[in-house]
C-alpha cells in the first residue's frame, strides 16, 4: 500500500535524520528494483507516441529552431557516445538533448497531464531519461523502469505539494521527478539519488510569471531547464557531490521560504518497498492543443456548434457565461485579470491559457486544430473578438471541489456555461471531463495515440519512416542495450532547415 510520509518544516538545531528527509525517501522509491507491470509498461508506450507526436508538430517552431541550434553546439561527451535530437540524425551532449527534445515537447501544450493540489505534465520526464538512456546505451526494460519513476514521483509530489498557490512555477516537482528517474534507469545508489534529487530541486525553483500575463516562449523552456538540470544533478551526485540538506524541510529550505512557510505540513504518498510504480495510469492526455483545462471546454463547445448554431453569431448573443473551478476561472479564464486573455494580438502561448479565446473559437468553428486555431488571422476575425469579449468566467465552488477530489470518479475539470441570447433565450449545458480523458465519451486508448502521431507527422515524416518508429515503440520492452536510438524520429528532406537557425553564443 502507498503510505503517506508527513513533510513540515525542522529548525537547523532539529538536526532531522537523512532517512526522514522527503528527498531520501523520494531516493528510495527510486533505488527500489520493483519490477513494472505489463498495464504501466503499454502506458509508457503510449506516452512515447505522444511525447514523439508533439515534437515533431513543433520542429520548425522558434523556441525549437532556437533549442536545437543550442543543442547542436554541444557535441557528445565522453562519458557515452550521445544523444539524439528529434527530427535530425546528429547526436549531442545528453543533457543538450533533453533541453531541445523537452523544448519541443512542451511547445505545443498538447501532450499528457496530471492535476491535483498542482499542476504538471508528467510526459516531460521522458525527453531527459530518454537522453541519458540513449548516451549510455540502455535497455528499453531500464528505459520503462526510468521513465515510471519519473511518472511516480512527480504524481505524488503533485497530489501533495501545492506550488501555485505561492506562485512558484509547477517544474518545481519535475526537477526531482526527471533525477529519481534518471536515477532509476542508471541503477544508482539512493545516497546518490538523494544528492541529485536535492540538487534539482534547487536549482529549478523560479516563479510562475512564465504562465502569467504576456506568456513568453520560456513557458516551452522550462521543463526542458528542469531536465536538462536534473541530468546535470545526476552527474555532479554520481562525481561525490553534495546538495543542500535538509532541501525541503530546512528552516531556510524550499517549503519554509517559497512554500506554505514554517507551519507547513503535508502528507507525501509514496509507494512503500515493493509496491509496484502505477502513479502513470492516474495521468491523461490531450486531444486538442491547449492548456489541459481548456480540453473539455473545447469538446463542449463543438457540441453546441452542432446543437445551436444560432450561438456563433454574436449578433445573437448577449452573453456567455462558464461557470467552473477556481484555477480555470482565476489562471485561464477572466478571473486573472489578465487584459492579454481578450486581445487579439496576444501571442499564441497567450491565446492558449485564455479560455474565453478558446471557448468561442470552438464554439464558432466546430473544431481545434493546432495551428489554425491559434493563426492571428482566426484570432483577429471581428465577429471572433466580438463574441470572445462577451465571454466571461466566474468560479463555482462545487466545481472547484470537484476539480480538488482525490475520488477520480467525481474529478472533474469542466463546468457549466450559460449563453444568453438577445431574444432571451437562455442555452446551458455542462461538461464534466474532456472526451479523450479516460472517463469520457472517447477515452484515449493505443489506437488514438497513434492515430495522433501518425496525424502530427503527416507532411513532415515519411510514411516509412512514421511505421519503422511505430514498430520499434511498440516493443520497447524488447529492445536491447543500444537500441534505443530507435526511438528518435527523422524529419522528412526539406522540413529542417539547419542553416536557418538563429545565431547565438555558443
Amino acid at each position: 500500500m502507498v503510505k503517506e510520509h508527513h513533510v513540515r518544516v525542522y529548525k537547523s538545531e532539529e538536526n532531522l535524520p537523512r532517512e526522514d528527509q522527503l528527498a531520501y525517501k523520494i531516493a528510495q522509491v527510486a533505488a527500489d528494483p520493483v519490477a513494472v507491470s505489463d498495464e504501466v509498461t503499454d502506458m509508457v508506450i503510449n506516452r512515447i507516441i505522444d511525447n514523439a507526436s508533439v515534437a515533431i508538430a513543433s520542429l520548425n517552431r522558434a523556441p525549437i529552431v532556437a533549442a536545437r541550434a543550442q543543442a547542436l553546439t554541444h557535441g557528445p561527451t565522453t562519458g557515452g557516445k550521445g544523444s539524439k535530437v528529434f527530427g535530425i540524425e546528429e547526436r549531442v551532449a545528453p543533457e543538450w538533448a533533453a533541453w531541445a527534445n523537452g523544448v519541443a515537447v512542451r511547445e505545443l501544450d498538447y501532450h499528457d497531464t496530471f492535476l491535483a493540489a498542482d499542476y504538471s505534465h508528467p510526459g516531460d520526464n521522458i525527453p531527459p531519461i530518454l537522453a541519458v538512456a540513449q548516451h549510455v546505451g540502455s535497455s528499453g526494460h531500464d528505459l520503462v523502469r526510468g521513465i515510471a519513476t519519473g511518472y511516480e514521483i512527480q504524481v505524488n509530489l503533485v497530489k501533495a505539494i501545492c506550488l501555485h498557490k505561492h506562485k512558484i512555477d509547477h517544474v518545481a516537482h519535475l526537477g526531482p521527478s526527471a533525477a529519481a528517474g534518471i536515477g532509476t534507469l542508471l541503477g544508482l545508489d539512493v545516497e546518490t539519488i538523494f544528492q541529485s534529487i536535492g540538487q534539482a530541486l534547487h536549482t529549478t525553483t523560479a516563479t510562475r510569471q512564465s504562465r502569467k500575463g504576456e506568456i513568453s516562449t520560456w513557458k516551452a523552456h522550462a521543463p526542458a531547464f528542469a531536465g536538462k538540470m536534473a541530468i546535470e544533478s545526476a552527474d555532479r551526485a554520481m562525481r561525490g557531490q553534495t546538495s543542500p540538506v535538509p532541501i525541503y524541510e530546512g528552516e531556510d529550505g524550499v517549503i519554509a521560504w517559497m512554500l506554505d512557510g514554517p507551519d507547513a505540513s503535508y502528507m507525501v504518498p509514496l509507494p512503500t518497498p515493493g509496491e509496484a510504480k502505477r502513479a502513470i495510469m492516474d495521468t491523461y492526455t490531450k486531444e486538442h492543443s491547449a492548456e489541459y483545462q481548456a480540453q473539455a471546454w473545447i469538446d463542449l463547445a463543438r457540441k453546441l456548434h452542432r446543437e445551436h448554431p444560432e450561438v456563433t453569431d454574436p449578433a445573437n448573443v448577449q452573453s456567455v457565461l462558464i461557470k467552473t473551478s477556481h484555477h480555470t476561472h482565476y489562471v485561464i479564464g477572466s478571473g486573472a485579470n489578465d487584459p492579454q486573455k481578450y486581445s487579439p494580438t496576444a501571442s499564441r502561448e497567450t491565446l492558449d491559457h485564455s479560455i474565453p479565446y478558446i471557448f468561442t473559437v470552438a464554439l464558432q468553428d466546430g473544431a481545434w486544430h493546432h495551428v489554425d486555431s491559434y493563426a492571428p488571422e482566426r484570432a483577429g476575425r471581428p465577429d471572433t473578438v466580438e463574441l470572445w469579449h462577451k465571454v466571461t468566467t466566474v468560479e463555482d465552488p462545487e466545481w472547484t471541489r470537484r476539480y480538488h477530489s482525490l475520488d477520480i470518479a467525481e474529478k472533474a475539470f469542466g463546468g457549466s456555461v450559460e449563453i444568453t441570447l438577445k431574444d432571451g433565450t437562455v442555452i446551458t449545458d455542462q461538461i464534466a471531463v474532456a472526451d479523450a480523458h479516460p472517463l469520457g465519451a472517447r477515452p484515449f486508448a493505443r489506437e488514438q495515440y497513434v492515430n495522433k502521431f501518425r496525424t502530427l507527422a503527416a507532411g513532415l515524416v515519411e510514411e516509412a519512416e512514421i511505421e519503422r518508429f511505430l514498430a520499434a515503440v511498440e516493443r520497447l520492452p524488447q529492445l536491447a542495450a543500444g537500441e534505443l536510438d530507435q526511438l528518435n524520429i527523422t524529419a522528412a528532406p526539406g522540413v529542417i532547415d539547419l542553416a536557418a537557425a538563429p545565431k547565438g553564443l555558443f
